[in-house]
């Protein structure tokens, strides 16, 4: 980035939203050209250097599901080998990306795809850092890079997933992000599962996290909703605010975009 520019917005689309996620591979392509446009006029009228980030959704959550490759290979006999259950799954998520890239450029954005692998590498299951030269050099020349969660090489297990949020929480840091924006299927964080009329949490804090369970239900292989509020507080405290907001609500997002304070969840600094 060129001194005294401003900071870009890094904006994550839930494989929630653009997906259904209890159907294997199904997308929702008119959810996903609706948010590509709200993307692109919220930058029009904002022109902030903007990184996008999507998930995989049932693109990629059952497969690696599937497969274990959220977890330490085992001796347990799998139907097919991890790497090619890794292979399987990062073609079914390369298939999602097509259609969110092509969906962003029919936008009119200069969208250039950063594929994960084989440029990122975990290590147990963890990132081992993220090569920040591309997102920085496409930046420079007002392009908007466009990665998600993926299947990388594993130094200790072979193969393993990156996640979508994992690499909002890096990218957002490496490019001197102020704010950054997570777009999910709800509006923001239920203050409880009770039956009846529901509130969310404005205001994200550690209390959140200890309120909400491990994922259950629908395929995740990223740690859900209680992960993502996780990186959310890593990034506020280091200095990024984050949003949660509801991607099936049109407008949303460009309003957000455009820095208005819209109904989500949020994390912002101390």
């Amino acid at each position: 980035m060129n001194a005294g520019s401003p900071s870009p917005i890094v904006v994550k689309l839930g494989g929630s939203v653009l997906t259904r996620k209890g159907e294997d591979r199904r997308a929702r392509p008119k959810v996903i050209h609706r948010l590509a446009l709200e993307l692109a006029e919220g930058h029009r009228e904002r022109p902030t250097p903007l990184v996008v980030v999507h998930g995989a959704g049932s693109f990629g959550h059952p497969q690696a599901l599937r497969y274990g490759l959220s977890k330490a290979p085992s001796d347990q006999e799998r139907p097919v080998g991890r790497d090619r259950g890794a292979a399987l799954t990062a073609w079914s998520v390369r298939d999602l990306h097509q259609s969110v890239l092509r969906a962003l450029l029919d936008a009119g954005l200069p969208a250039f795809s950063v594929a994960p692998f084989p440029l990122m590498e975990n290590r147990q299951g963890s990132s081992t850092g993220i090569p920040l030269a591309p997102f920085q050099r496409i930046l420079s020349r007002g392009g908007v890079p466009v990665t998600y969660g993926d299947v990388v090489l594993d130094g200790a297990w072979g193969f393993s997933i990156l996640s979508g949020d994992t690499l909002v929480g890096e990218i957002a840091r490496g490019v001197g992000s102020h704010h950054a924006l997570f777009v999910s299927d709800v509006p923001g964080v239920l203050e409880s599962r009770r039956p009846g009329p529901q509130r969310i949490v404005r205001t994200l804090s550690e209390a959140t996290v200890e309120s909400l369970a491990p994922s259950t239900g629908v395929p995740d292989v990223t740690g859900g909703l209680r992960g993502k509020v996780q990186v959310m507080l890593a990034l506020a405290r280091d200095g990024v605010s984050c949003g949660l907001i509801g991607g099936l609500t049109p407008g949303l997002l460009s309003r957000a975009l455009r820095g208005e304070d819209v109904y989500g969840s949020w994390a912002r600094p101390p």
